[in-house]
């Protein structure tokens, strides 16, 4: 079996934000065949989509796995059910743990239910700023621009944030 290097953001607007991040990172840290890296510090960020929310935490981690794609998007669907998140009727809507995966090893994967890398992640500034905190250097396989890259050139556009001390 491969090892796989996998980069996930994680994500909580609701409740103990950042303990629930944390929560999820260590949940997900837990799986068999799973270590945990790195992780970004956190930060507080400004809604992105539905706006009339609060704001969330959010950050980056880096996982080595053994899983495959699809085991492991079942896993982290399972980690948010654990967690209490429930189908939201609102699209980027309030959640208590959001999980996603950025970038699996270089794979380019569209299976409808999986997409990876994930599609929006360049144009978050929630996703790229935590990224560049553990590896600026890593490159978009699609768009073949480096994190600190595309961070830069959102420059004036994309959502507020704060680093949380």
């Amino acid at each position: 079996m491969k090892q796989h290097t996998v980069y996930l953001s994680v994500g909580s607007n609701l409740g103990d934000k950042t303990a629930n991040c944390q929560n999820g990172i260590e949940a997900v840290a837990d799986e068999e065949n799973t270590l945990l890296v790195d992780q970004s510090p956190y930060y507080k960020t400004e809604p992105v989509g539905f706006e009339d929310q609060d704001w969330f935490i959010n950050g980056v981690f880096c996982i080595q796995t053994l899983l495959a794609p699809e085991d492991l998007l079942a896993r982290l669907k399972s980690i948010q059910e654990k967690a209490g998140r429930k189908k939201s009727v609102i699209r980027n809507g309030p959640r208590i743990l959001d999980l996603d995966i950025l970038l699996f090893d270089d794979l380019v994967v569209d299976t409808g239910d999986l997409v990876i890398p994930h599609p929006r992640m360049h144009e978050r500034r929630f996703v790229l700023q935590p990224f560049c905190d553990i590896s600026p250097d890593r490159v978009h396989p699609v768009l073949k621009k480096d994190m600190q890259t595309l961070l830069a050139e959102l420059s004036g556009h994309g959502q507020e944030v704060e680093k949380v001390v």
